[in-house]
């Protein structure tokens, strides 16, 4: 079977980094989970952690961290469905809204229970996913603050998750000052502005980071050190908190080009027709897993002179060259995996999850790429 392994060693290094930079800032944060797919395991390790606040989009994942750890404020980080506003108010303390029938729908919910329910409003600032329309802001505000059984904590926005719309300082300006009216305007305080996310942080070290803006949500560079604002890396952090690992189940030379009519395969592709290519084989190796687990454009070789060639539901195969690393059937082949890789792997139950021990999950081609 196939595996992830997380490396807590690393993991812990890029959260002490990251609360280091808040702190100084005199920000608050809260850690997204929704990566880690509700997994017992990786999320009694990530609690070990100085964490006081959890953000998700799955309810049964914030069951289970009140499960581990009720003490923990959880954030349900996207609009609630109106069918689960009995289930949004018991396992999420604050919930990110932009329905008022769902708002008026969970201040019911929340009566029922004999408590308030926390929200923060989302505002649409270009990203053009959930937010409410500014011109809309007050009069909405206005509605909401009437419900009986509702605590509107602050205002939010996103961005980056679906065009790419990137933060700036004139656009979280816009939130601030939003805040500000609404407070000044009905006299309540409204203690979070939650316009920060792992693209947000680059701005802190570029002082563009409005004074306001005393709340992030950060999920992708905790675990993979990203600058998601320029697509490279952040300094003093570690990248590959992940990593894939799978066995060689075949291992052949052939043909680097198919033979006979091709067709659709299994994705509803058609392969056109290829041209001869030198060398005309190459050592090519079968490993145990497929589309039904990862996607193939989101995962890398670890070990220099592999790419893969292609893959099918439960099967991949790479492309070894004249395979100079000696692969042989047993072997453990290790990949390196972006978000969107990680996310994957860990939503399949047919990838085994595991933690990174100094030996025991290091292939014998990254013990021999060390001592190069």
């Amino acid at each position: 079977m196939a595996f992830i392994v997380l490396d807590t060693n690393k993991l812990k290094k890029n959260h002490d980094y990251l609360d280091t930079l808040f702190r100084q800032q005199g920000i608050e944060w809260s850690v997204v989970t929704k990566l880690l797919c509700g997994n017992h395991d990786y999320l009694k390790a990530l609690l070990e952690l100085d964490i006081t606040q959890i953000c998700d989009s799955r309810i049964s994942n914030l069951k289970t961290i009140k499960r581990l750890a009720p003490h923990i404020e959880t954030v349900f980080i996207k609009p609630p469905a109106k069918r689960n506003v009995a289930k949004i108010v018991a396992y999420a303390d604050i919930s990110f809204n932009t329905s008022y029938d769902t708002i008026h729908a969970l201040s019911v919910a929340a009566g029922a229970a004999g408590k308030k329910h926390k929200i923060i409003i989302m505002v649409e600032l270009g990203e053009l996913r959930e937010g409410v329309i500014k011109s809309r802001l007050i009069d909405f505000y206005e509605k909401v603050f009437q419900l009986p059984h509702i605590e509107v904590v602050g205002l939010g926005t996103n961005f980056t998750c679906m065009y790419g719309v990137l933060p700036s300082y004139e656009k979280l300006r816009q939130l601030e000052h939003y805040k500000n009216l609404i407070e000044k305007r009905f006299g309540r305080r409204l203690p979070i502005l939650s316009g920060g996310a792992s693209v947000t942080i680059p701005l802190i070290d570029n002082n563009e980071l409005p004074a306001g803006i005393n709340h992030f949500r950060v999920g992708e560079t905790l675990f993979f050190g990203t600058d998601v604002y320029n697509n490279t890396i952040l300094k003093n952090m570690h990248q590959h908190v992940f990593k894939l690992y799978a066995e060689i189940i075949e291992i052949h030379e052939k043909p680097n080009i198919p033979s006979g009519p091709l067709g659709y395969n299994l994705t509803g592709v058609k392969t056109e027709a290829l041209q001869e290519v030198a060398p005309k084989t190459s050592t090519r190796a079968i490993v145990d897993i497929g589309l039904l687990d990862i996607e193939a454009g989101h995962i890398t070789p670890i070990t220099p002179g592999m790419h893969i060639a292609g893959a099918s539901s439960d099967m991949m195969v790479l492309d070894l060259g004249e395979n100079l690393n000696k692969c042989k059937v047993g072997d453990k082949v290790g990949f390196y995996m972006n978000y969107m890789g990680v996310l994957r792997a860990m939503s399949s139950k047919y990838v085994e999850k595991r933690f990174a021990t100094p030996e025991e999950h290091t292939t014998r081609m990254e013990r021999n790429m060390a001592l190069n």
